[in-house]
């Protein structure tokens, strides 16, 4: 039986074990156990985006050739238009095309929003956001040439339903559900598909949650029992010719749970012959449109269910 990757090129982010990579790495394993060649892309930074090393990269390419696959690493920056093209044109050089791309590579720093500094903002939007469109960008020319490719892009609950103390992550993750929506719109004329995947999983990301009172403690616990692994699979799939159908949609997935995320659309509408004046905003839209509310919730909030 063939493999659902066999004779597909897969470049992934983010794919050396570092932040994010506990996701990215297993990704990129899975790519490769299913018959995919892959271009293992990562800088090799801190948690927070400083530093660099080809160790990384190198370890996760270690492990897919030990298993049998294919591989090679590219450690130039997503953050980067330049550097991002020299991604790419890794797959090209060592595979010859480009078929697939999985945009995992991140950065945290986290903070309370009033104390944010300018560069945690834009450390974080420049490699997050940035570098989704700066690497999926690069291959949309391939894409476009070949009449065909997938993208998977890694977001995140944060972004999506909210967090405390990631304003700077949560803008990038829930700005790159519109940005694959966007291309999932543009280029479904070339067969080009573009999805998102919110991964729940303990890793170097994760590990920096505090643990300071008993619920935050618990919260962690259940985070560790989330292993990168679980999230592999959806990718895999996404990426292969078995979702050729499947485009401009959100899924998470949560141990052995899928989902699939709605999109904001009107839930109300309020109308009034006359028009509409502050004040009767005040008497009557607001109150009828108050029942229909959401929360203000966080993403543990509304996931209060353990881990499946």
């Amino acid at each position: 039986m063939a493999n659902m990757m066999d004779g597909k090129v897969v470049v992934v982010t983010g794919a050396g074990g570092g932040v994010g990579g506990g996701v990215g790495r297993e990704i990129a394993l899975m790519m490769a156990s299913e018959g995919a060649k892959v271009i293992v892309a990562d800088i090799g930074a801190s948690l927070s985006g400083s530093g660099g090393s080809a160790t990384p990269a190198e370890q996760t390419k270690a492990l897919i050739e030990q298993r049998g696959g294919a591989a090679e690493i590219c450690t130039e920056s997503v953050a980067g238009w330049g550097s991002a093209q020299k991604i790419i044109q890794s797959a090209l050089d060592h595979f010859g095309r480009i078929d697939a791309v999985v945009n995992n590579a991140g950065i945290l720093r986290d903070g309370i929003f009033h104390r944010m500094t300018e560069d945690d903002w834009l450390s974080v939007i420049a490699v997050h956001l940035n570098g989704c469109f700066f690497v999926s960008r690069a291959a949309a020319e391939h894409y476009r040439k070949q009449e065909s490719g997938a993208f998977v892009h890694i977001t995140s609950t944060s972004g999506l339903i909210g967090n405390v103390g990631q304003a700077n992550y949560a803008a990038a993750k829930l700005g790159i559900t519109a940005l694959s929506k966007s291309i999932a719109l543009d280029m479904a004329c070339y067969n080009v598909r573009s999805n998102c995947l919110a991964p729940w999983a303990w890793s170097r990301m994760t590990s920096s949650i505090p643990t300071a009172t008993p619920e935050q403690a618990a919260e962690v616990e259940k985070l560790k029992k989330m292993t990168p692994d679980k999230n592999a699979p959806l990718a895999v799939y996404l990426c292969s010719d078995a979702a050729k159908d499947v485009t401009g949609q959100v899924f998470g997935t949560r141990m052995h749970e899928i989902y699939l995320f709605s999109s904001p659309r009107p839930i109300r509408v309020m109308q009034r012959a006359e028009g509409w004046t502050p004040e009767s905003i005040a008497e009557i839209a607001g109150p009828a449109l108050k029942n229909s509310f959401m929360p203000l919730d966080t993403s543990d909030k509304c996931f209060n269910w353990d881990p499946v």
